[in-house]
């Protein structure tokens, strides 16, 4: 007669409760100024409110109303062109540095904190002192040199006043995705770049094959956060451009932060909260099309 052991299933661990107590205090402000005001922002969406005074409900006639204002419309299509294009040449511009600073170079170590300082400087700082490089300096240096395109600001420029704004932005941003990428890069094991020597692939090869696959995972880290960076851009805009010349830079963030004091409270609340969810499903539609895949070492 043989008997059966009893299966013993182990037992989750006691959490003590003065562990969720030390949760009380970021709960609470956490709730009462992130989420508390995006609430009652949404709520006033649905208003007239003008940011003081009485107001009352009107439905959804704001959120109608944005969808055919054409200073809006302009803002998303500029701030969604902006973030697409600075993170395709921050990403690049990162990983390449970071390739490098991970070779075997000499000063490593100093060009590593070097390329970080523009991370830990201001943005609007930074903002602020190529404003004066793009009226100033640049100038007078193209006029030095005969070089007509440059001769005249191209902040003053509506064609070209976009492209200024990128450069500023990806300059502050990239420092921040190259030490992203050098954890990843660092994380791959020296052996495989050894055989891939051995059997004489090439430097492209072994970056194409081996290296940019283990560090897939890095880059979609660093493609949504710098996408919702980019897609927040405020600071740099407000010192660089101001939103000009005219409306020609004028980001999503500066329209609805304009309507905060300029007294269309909730028709910015709208706004607000179309731009909410646009990012949500941007950040979705990234992971979508990277699930499944295989981002990194398994």
């Amino acid at each position: 007669m043989s008997t059966s052991t009893p299966v013993v299933r182990p037992s989750k661990p006691r959490v003590e409760t003065v562990h969720y107590l030390y949760l009380v205090p970021a709960l609470v402000l956490f709730l009462g100024f992130i989420v508390a005001p995006a609430v009652l922002g949404v709520v006033l969406s649905f208003s007239d409110y003008a940011g003081f005074g009485d107001w009352s409900f009107i439905g959804v006639a704001n959120y109608l109303g944005i969808f055919s204002d054409p200073a809006i419309l302009e803002s998303y299509a500029f701030t969604i062109g902006f973030a697409l294009v600075s993170v395709v040449v921050a990403q690049t511009l990162a990983l390449t540095l970071a390739l490098g600073l991970v070779s075997r170079i000499h000063w490593m170590t100093a060009l590593r904190t070097i390329f970080v300082l523009p991370m830990v400087i201001s943005g609007i700082v930074i903002a602020y002192v190529f404003n004066f490089l793009f009226s100033n300096s640049v100038p007078q240096l193209a006029q030095a040199v005969g070089f007509g395109p440059l001769q005249e600001s191209v902040l003053a420029n509506p064609d070209l006043a976009w492209v200024a704004v990128v450069v500023v932005s990806v300059w502050q941003t990239v420092p921040g995705a190259m030490l992203v990428y050098i954890a990843g890069l660092l994380s791959i094991p020296g052996e495989l770049r050894e055989a891939s020597a051995i059997d004489g692939a090439s430097a492209w090869t072994t970056f194409r094959h081996i290296t940019l696959p283990l560090v897939a995972g890095y880059v979609v880290i660093n493609a949504i956060l710098g996408v919702k960076g980019y897609l927040n851009a405020y600071d740099v805009i407000v010192g660089l451009t101001g939103g000009g010349p005219g409306t020609a830079t004028r980001s999503v963030a500066m329209t609805i932060f304009s309507g905060f004091t300029g007294g269309d409270y909730a028709y910015q609340m709208a706004n607000a909260a179309i731009f909410f969810v646009l990012t949500v499903l941007i950040a979705l539609l990234q992971l979508l099309v990277t699930r499944g895949r295989n981002l990194g070492l398994r």
